[in-house]
């Protein structure tokens, strides 16, 4: 099976075609690396005996300064963004071979959801077996809530790419237009949430900032190809307007968390009465931005790297399961937990010296429980991969 996947994987890297953005594929992999890493180490893992559940409260509250961190580190919006610069080619492509809408929708969301399925598949299998067999057992609901949480994320992309045909049509057409009026949306659904005390507001802003982002991603392969045209660098005036971007966009987080509505993190904190990403703010389609600058000042460099083999070769290799990960990542740290539970283990309620020690024990252990769940429920993504290829 090694071989035959190793194989494979070599197959996929010769078959790379020399006009494909290996930049978005590495930035996928980062967006969801740092998504499992932030869950597992850099998060304050204990079971609540009064709540009767594993909980996960971030330690930004405890850690001076530690807000600022999430400017960069809520890492979200870049898989947005790359999210917006892929579908926008998978739809040109798709408009371009005559496939089409159904074509572009089977793509997308065969690859989207077919490991989301089985995750939840297998999750009421287990829920329904403990049920079934172990007297008093509570139901993954109350005690590993936390395994469902990333879910949001799945929702919020999924309505996206269904949106593609509308959003795309908006961008060819008229694309600062439509980007200006939903920025103005969310502006609107927050002053209406804030100031009118309009609480919906907040739900339907949880929907319109990630379609903004998505947008945002749009112009980033705009950028990207126009760089690719102008010899793979900036030009003088292209790097100011990448340093402008950045700048003004730390600064108008700077303003907009200056005021009582938003908090300064950009991850739900202990304490705060609110949360800047879910229901979702202006400021985190602000981040988007500030990553898109990060993103475009790091492409250059990015991209001769990952002209090395041995480097695109581990891109394609995490890109082939991504899905898979995404989704069992939260299922690797519950075993984790439970194991140590059984065995009677006391994990820190805070994060204090021992909590600090023991961080890089939590990317390890659940990171060998994920690399067999990935032998497992790999080829789940894969097989919609290679029937996508051979339709």
């Amino acid at each position: 099976m090694r071989r035959r996947w190793r194989q494979r994987l070599d197959t996929l890297v010769d078959r790379t075609p020399p006009e494909r953005d290996r930049y978005v594929d590495l930035l996928r992999v980062v967006a969801i690396g740092v998504v499992v890493v932030w869950h597992w180490s850099l998060s304050v893992l204990y079971y609540s005996e009064s709540a009767g559940r594993w909980v996960m409260p971030n330690p930004i509250h405890a850690v001076p300064g530690a807000w600022a961190a999430t400017w960069l580190l809520q890492i979200v919006p870049v898989f947005f963004l790359v999210g917006g610069y892929a579908n926008l080619a998978a739809w040109q492509a798709a408009r371009r071979s005559g496939v089409g809408l159904t074509g572009y929708y089977r793509s997308r969301l065969r690859r989207l959801l077919v490991p989301v399925l089985v995750f939840l598949a297998v999750w009421v299998g287990i829920d329904l077996l403990g049920l079934a067999v172990v007297p008093g057992y509570p139901g993954v609901l109350r005690y590993g809530v936390i395994l469902l949480t990333p879910l949001w994320f799945i929702a919020a992309y999924l309505w996206v790419v269904l949106l593609v045909p509308l959003t795309a049509a908006g961008h060819a057409r008229a694309r600062w237009l439509t980007v200006g009026a939903l920025a103005v949306a969310v502006i609107a659904c927050d002053v209406g949430r804030f100031a009118a005390d309009l609480s919906v507001l907040g739900w339907v802003n949880s929907a319109v900032v990630w379609v903004l982002i998505h947008q945002f991603g749009y112009f980033f392969r705009d950028w990207s190809l126009a760089q690719d045209r102008a010899g793979g660098r900036w030009s003088a005036r292209g790097r100011w307007w990448v340093v402008g971007l950045v700048v003004g966009a730390v600064l108008l987080l700077a303003v907009l968390t200056s005021l009582p509505a938003y908090p300064r993190s950009m991850v739900a904190t202990v304490g705060q009465e609110r949360s800047n990403i879910f229901p979702t703010t202006a400021p985190i389609a602000v981040v988007a931005l500030l990553q898109l600058g990060v993103a475009m000042a790091l492409r250059a460099p990015a991209r001769r790297w990952l002209r090395r083999r041995r480097v695109w070769r581990l891109v394609v290799a995490a890109n082939a399961v991504i899905m898979t990960v995404f989704v069992w990542h939260m299922t690797a740290l519950l075993v984790v937990l439970a194991l140590l539970r059984a065995a009677g283990v006391a994990l820190p309620t805070r994060p204090d010296a021992a909590w600090w020690v023991q961080r890089p024990f939590w990317v390890l252990a659940p990171g060998v429980v994920l690399l067999g769940l990935i032998v497992v429920f790999g080829r789940f993504e894969q097989g919609s991969r290679r029937r996508l290829a051979a339709g």
